[in-house]
């Protein structure tokens, strides 16, 4: 090992000949990657795109209370891959310079089931870095997944993109410098959605939360009470419920004697669908109004338009929002093609992960993780499924609106899927907190 001022020397030389070659490369013409081949190995690269192929490691949960919604957000991981490598429209409206495949390659990829759970779920990951040297890893569905694989990335200098996560801490206390963040999230759930809440319900409402035990339901739980108490809203209970919990009757039996005003369920998934389903049995449902805080897909499908009528919720995309934003039409239409119904939520995170994704890339024209990090953290605005949107360089955190809807009642559903009527949709940035809020250190390139 060298050290002391022959380590300096050698960090000099290597910077005048790092820079030699950017002016020989400027004037040749060569392509980036020529000159990130002289970088020194980090994480799978280069070993994991020095074929005709790149391997992308999926890691959603497949079974479990989260199954329905990932296997919804694989198809949309699996539809932005069909599109890179044909070089589809879509994916060239968001990643202009992808033509077929990304920087000649073609891209392949792998399934895991993470069951939602943190410790199968960083197995996984870790499987597909040392076996299939992934140049890049994806997928989740539950914030736990998500926070643990971030620092997995982190760690093995492999970038790692969640699909769905509600945290405020992923691009909060957790965030890395080698994950970066699509979807929407607590914070900017709640300001979206709490000042239609007061302008509906009126001031000086009691509340009675069920709340999953973990960062996404603490998290959310929190910014919703926040925004609410300013204007007076208050608190009946708090009922905290684990993950996968089979009967909600104890919880559910709390918040009907909490003399609450309004239910705000943080439930996701199939905790969310069978704690609703039972809430109706106690009669919560004629007791007191239903809101769900951050939402969850298939939920109107799974509980029933009846249940869901007028109960507003917050999401990331609904398929009728074509008329807004004509990417988003062009997505619903491929993905109706190729699965046969239209996309929820879960699919449209799983999408623009890997359309953004592809953009960098490209952007760079190298595969090399710091590279492709730098070319996130310019913070270009860029055309997406949902309007313009960017990358904020301190949390990594996309700037992307939020969509507020009002279940439907069923005599006024168009199609069988119409489930949603949509109230308003919130711009990004006036919802965001400050970069450094929540703690964000983003760490090392190398």
């Amino acid at each position: 090992m060298t050290t002391g001022g022959n380590a300096r020397r050698t960090r000099r030389e290597v910077m005048k000949y790092g820079a030699g070659l950017a002016g020989a490369a400027a004037t040749l013409g060569l392509p980036r990657w020529a000159l990130a081949q002289d970088q020194p190995p980090i994480g799978t690269w280069p070993a994991g795109s020095s074929g005709d192929s790149v391997f992308i490691g999926l890691d959603l949960p497949q079974t479990g209370t989260y199954a329905v919604p990932g296997m919804d957000e694989l198809k949309g991981y699996e539809l932005a891959i069909d599109h890179i490598n044909t070089g589809n429209e879509l994916i060239r409206q968001m990643a202009p310079k992808v033509t077929q495949g990304l920087l000649g390659k073609k891209i392949t990829h792998g399934v895991a089931d993470s069951e939602a759970n943190p410790n199968v779920a960083v197995q996984n990951l870790s499987r597909f870095v040392s076996q299939n040297k992934a140049i890049l890893l994806s997928g989740s569905c539950s914030s736990a997944v998500a926070v643990a694989s971030n620092k997995f990335g982190q760690r093995e200098k492999v970038i790692y993109l969640p699909g769905v996560s509600g945290s405020n801490d992923t691009t909060g206390k957790d965030c890395v410098r080698y994950s970066f963040r699509t979807c929407f999230y607590g914070q900017t759930s709640s300001a979206a959605l709490a000042p239609v809440l007061i302008n509906h319900f009126g001031k000086d409402k009691k509340i009675a939360f069920l709340t999953p035990d973990y960062t996404y339901g603490h998290t959310v739980r929190a910014s919703m009470q926040e925004y609410l108490s300013k204007a007076g809203w208050t608190v009946a209970t708090n009922q905290v419920c684990p993950l996968g919990a089979p009967d909600y009757s104890s919880y559910l039996l709390n918040i009907a004697n909490s003399g609450a005003d309004i239910w705000i369920n943080i439930n996701w998934g199939n905790d969310a669908v069978q704690s609703i389903k039972q809430a109706n049995g106690f009669g919560i449902m004629k007791k007191m109004q239903l809101v769900v805080a951050y939402s969850v897909p298939f939920l109107a499908r799974d509980v029933g338009p009846d249940l869901t009528e007028g109960v507003f919720t917050a999401t990331d995309f609904w398929w009728t929002i074509g008329d807004k934003y004509p990417l988003a039409k062009m997505f619903v239409d491929e993905f109706h093609k190729k699965y046969n119904y239209n996309p929820e939520w879960s699919a449209e995170a799983g999408y623009m992960q890997l359309a953004c994704w592809a953009r960098m890339v490209s952007e760079a024209g190298t595969f090399y993780p710091p590279d492709i990090i730098k070319t996130y953290e310019k913070g270009d605005h860029f055309n997406s499924l949902v309007g313009d949107v960017w990358f904020r360089p301190e949390d990594h955190q996309l700037v992307r609106p939020v969509i507020i809807q009002r279940g439907k009642k069923p005599s006024e559903m168009k199609s069988p899927d119409d489930y949603w009527e949509v109230l308003d949709i919130v711009p990004g940035a006036g919802l965001m907190q400050a970069p450094d809020a929540f703690g964000c250190k983003l760490g090392p390139y190398t």
